[in-house]
């Protein structure tokens, strides 16, 4: 299925880079990791409105998730760790200068002329 350009809309994403140790005021590990990620890249594909019911079918027993991206371009970088901006535009939490970003990624599908992204929405504060 190829998309039509006016159907397109911008968002932004961020690549995962590495995982760094989170230390507390005293000098000890937290145990939490503390994900980086690359600067918001823009980019433009048709994402829908809502999850339907013919969507759910297209990604297996994966149903935890709000939205779907459709894109022709096939080498698309987004994957499992991707982070995304896509109802707001790109701002980092104030706290460790993180990305503040408003869906993730919950699985890509390939096809032969499209890759469908499903997506679903979180709070990051």
């Amino acid at each position: 299925m190829r998309t039509l350009e006016r159907n397109k809309q911008k968002f932004y994403y961020c690549q995962y880079q590495y995982s760094t140790t989170v230390y507390d005021e005293y000098g000890n590990e937290t145990g939490e990791p503390r994900r980086n990620y690359s600067a918001p890249q823009s980019m433009r594909a048709n994402i829908s409105p809502a999850t339907g019911q013919s969507n759910t079918e297209q990604f297996g027993n994966l149903e935890s998730y709000d939205k779907v991206i459709v894109t022709d371009w096939m080498s698309c970088p987004i994957n499992e760790q991707s982070v995304l901006f896509v109802d707001k535009e790109p701002t980092e939490d104030d706290n460790n200068g993180a990305p503040a970003y408003d869906y993730i990624v919950r699985r890509v599908a390939r096809s032969l002329n499209s890759i469908s992204i499903a997506i679903r929405k979180v709070n990051v504060q």
